[in-house]
C-alpha cells in the first residue's frame, strides 16, 4: 500500500493502489536485511510470521497493520511517534533502538533510513528492476535534462514516466509536482515506479537530488544510466563541504553497478546497457568517469570540449529558440530547440548522448528535443503588453543566476535597457550562498530586490540582509539601487514599479513552486500569476 491516501487525482489514485493487495510476511524483510547486513542483532522468529500490510515512515499512515520505520530527521525522531505508529494500528515497527512501552514486535537494524528503502523496495516488488531507469542529477539543469529525456524515450517509441521537480508523469498521465521535494521519500517513490510498470510503462526519469543520495531514498533503485549536468556551489547545509555534495552526487554512478540488485534488462525489447552521460566541460567530469567506470559502466561524454563524444559545434540562439550543431558518434546532426538559454546547449546534449548511449534513433530523439516547448518556471516569459521584459525562472543557486544574467544582459542591453533581479535565499538551507548571490546580482544589475523565497523557521528579513550586504559589496547603494523587501509580492510589485522600456526583470528562485514555506506553514504561492496581477495593477492587461 501506497503512503497516499486513495482519493486524490488520477495519478495519486494509481500510486495508492500500486503494490501488492494482501499481507506478506514480515520474515521475507527480516531475510532481505539480515542479507544487506541491516539487521542489529538478532529477530525472533514469530516477529517473521507477523503479517505486513505496507510500509511507511509516517506515523500517520501506519493504520491498517502497515510496518512503520522509525527515522531520527533533523527536526524530529521517528522514534518519538513509535507509540502513535501502534495506536493508529502499525503491526510491527523497524528501530535503531528499542522502544519502551511498545506492545507491537520490533525489529532492530543499524540505519533505519536503509531499511526504510530496503522495506519499500520490498513491498512494492523492486519494480525499477522491470523499467529501464535514468537518473539525472547535477547543481544546476536537472530538470530540464529531465523533460528533455523523457520527451527523447517517448519519440523513440517507448512509454516513459517522470519524477522530478515540476511534474510526475504515469501511465501516460501527467501531474504538476507541489511539494517542495525533488525526489520523493524511498515508499512513495517506490510506490510510483510500481504504478508505472503497471500501467505499462517502460521507462522512468527520476531527477535524482544529493538530498535523495545522503539520506538513502534511491536505495535499491536499479539505474541504467546516470546523467551529470554540472556541480557548483550549493547545499552545503547538509553536505558540510564541497567534497561531501560531489560524493553524495556520485552515489548515481556508482549505484550502476549490474548484479542481482540492479540487473541487465530488456527495454523495448531490446538491451539497454549501463551507461554514464557526463559533462565534459564540468571540472569535476574525472570524479564522476571514475565512478562510472569502477561501476563497469561505460561512459558518454557531451559539451564543446574536444574530448566530448557528442560535441557542439555551433549554437545560435534568439528570445525563444536555440539552435545547436553537433557531431556525434552516429554521424554530424542539427538540434531546433523552443527553447531559450545558451545553458540549454548542455541540457539537450546531455540527452543526444543519452540516446548515442542506449542505442535510440538519433533522429527521434531530435524530434523528442524539439517537441519541447519550454518548462513551467524555467526562462517563463510574462507578456502583458509592458514595454519590458518579465522572466520568471527557478535559478537558486549563485552558479545558476549568474548564467541566467548573462544570458539576459545582452537581451536587456539590445533593448536599450538593463537588469533587474528579484530573488531570495532559501532557509536552513546553505548560508553560504546568500551573500555570493547578492553580490552576483549587484555586479550586473542596476536594480537588485532581494525577498522571501522559503525562510522556513530562519528570520526572512535576516536572510534578506544577508543578500543585500553581498549586493552592497558589489557597489550596490542599499535603499537605491539595491532594496531588501521580505515580501515577495511587494517586493515584485517594486522591482516592476521601477522597471524602465527595454529592461529585463528577472524573478529567480521559485519558479513553478506553488507555496512559500515559513515557520508557520505554507502559504499559496504562483510567481507568474503574482507578476501579472502587478502587471495588470499598473494598467498592463494584454498579452
Amino acid at each position: 500500500m501506497s503512503p497516499l491516501p486513495a482519493q486524490g487525482s488520477p495519478i495519486e489514485q494509481r500510486v495508492a493502489a500500486a503494490g501488492p493487495q494482501a499481507p506478506r510476511p514480515l520474515a521475507e524483510l527480516v531475510e532481505r536485511l539480515g542479507a544487506a547486513g541491516l539487521l542489529a542483532g538478532p529477530v525472533d522468529p514469530a516477529v517473521g510470521r507477523v503479517p505486513v500490510l505496507g510500509v511507511t515512515e509516517d506515523s500517520r499512515s501506519a493504520a491498517g497493520g502497515r510496518l512503520f520505520v522509525a527515522v531520527p530527521g533533523f527536526h524530529v525522531d521517528g522514534h518519538e511517534f513509535a507509540g502513535r505508529a501502534e495506536a493508529a494500528g502499525a503491526a510491527a515497527a523497524l528501530v535503531e533502538h528499542e522502544v519502551p512501552g511498545l506492545a507491537i514486535p520490533q525489529v532492530v537494524v543499524g540505519d533505519a533510513r536503509r531499511a526504510l528503502a530496503s522495506a519499500a523496495g520490498w513491498w512494492y516488488g523492486d519494480p525499477s528492476r522491470r523499467l529501464g531507469v535514468v537518473g539525472v542529477t547535477g547543481t544546476d539543469g536537472k530538470t530540464t535534462t529531465s523533460f528533455l529525456a523523457a520527451a527523447a524515450l517517448e519519440a523513440s517509441g517507448l512509454r516513459a514516466g517522470l519524477v522530478g521537480t515540476v511534474e510526475t508523469r504515469l501511465g501516460g498521465l501527467r501531474e504538476r509536482h507541489e511539494a517542495h521535494v525533488t525526489t520523493p521519500g524511498a515508499p512513495e517513490l517506490q510506490a510510483t515506479l510500481a504504478a508505472m510498470a503497471e500501467a505499462g510503462d517502460e521507462a522512468a526519469v527520476v531527477e535524482t537530488t544529493s538530498h535523495a543520495l545522503e539520506l538513502g531514498r534511491v536505495l535499491g533503485v536499479a539505474y541504467d544510466a546516470a546523467v551529470f549536468t554540472n556541480l557548483t556551489h550549493e547545499h552545503l547545509e547538509l553536505h558540510g563541504t564541497f567534497e561531501r555534495y560531489r560524493e553524495a552526487k556520485m552515489r548515481l554512478f556508482s549505484a550502476l553497478a549490474e548484479g542481482p540488485a540492479n540487473p541487465a534488462k530488456l527495454v523495448g525489447g531490446r538491451p539497454w546497457p549501463k551507461v554514464a552521460v557526463v559533462n565534459a566541460d564540468d571540472p569535476n567530469r574525472a570524479w564522476f568517469e571514475r565512478a562510472a567506470v569502477e561501476a563497469g559502466a561505460r561512459v558518454v561524454r557531451y559539451g564543446w570540449s574536444p574530448d566530448a563524444d557528442v560535441r557542439a559545434t555551433t549554437a545560435d540562439e534568439d528570445a525563444s529558440r536555440l539552435r545547436v550543431a553537433y557531431a556525434a558518434p552516429s554521424g554530424a546532426a542539427e538540434l531546433e530547440l523552443r527553447l531559450a538559454g545558451r545553458f540549454n546547449v548542455h541540457n539537450a546534449l546531455a540527452v543526444v548522448a543519452l540516446g548515442e548511449a542506449l542505442g535510440l534513433p538519433p533522429a527521434a530523439v531530435r524530434a523528442g528535443l524539439a517537441s519541447v516547448a519550454g518548462v513551467p518556471g524555467r526562462m517563463e516569459r510574462i507578456a502583458q503588453g509592458q514595454p519590458f521584459s518579465v522572466i520568471v525562472d527557478y535559478a537558486h543557486s549563485p552558479a545558476s543566476l549568474q548564467a541566467v544574467l548573462d544570458i539576459l544582459a545582452p537581451v536587456a542591453r539590445e533593448a536599450g535597457g538593463g537588469l533587474i533581479a528579484v530573488f531570495g535565499s532559501a532557509g536552513e538551507r546553505d548560508t553560504a550562498k546568500r551573500a555570493v548571490m547578492g553580490r552576483i546580482a549587484g555586479e550586473r544589475c542596476r536594480l537588485v530586490v532581494a525577498t522571501d523565497e522559503d525562510p522556513r523557521g530562519e528570520d526572512g528579513a535576516a536572510i534578506v540582509a544577508e543578500i543585500v550586504a553581498g549586493a552592497v559589496g558589489a557597489g550596490r547603494t542599499e535603499g537605491v539601487d539595491v532594496l531588501g523587501i521580505p515580501d515577495r509580492r511587494t517586493a515584485i510589485a517594486a522591482a516592476l514599479e521601477r522597471a524602465r522600456p527595454g529592461d529585463v526583470v528577472l524573478l529567480a528562485g521559485k519558479g513553478h513552486e506553488p507555496t512559500i514555506l515559513y515557520a508557520s506553514g505554507a502559504i499559496p504561492w504562483d510567481e507568474a500569476g503574482a507578476a501579472r496581477e502587478a502587471l495588470a495593477a499598473m494598467g498592463f492587461r494584454s498579452a
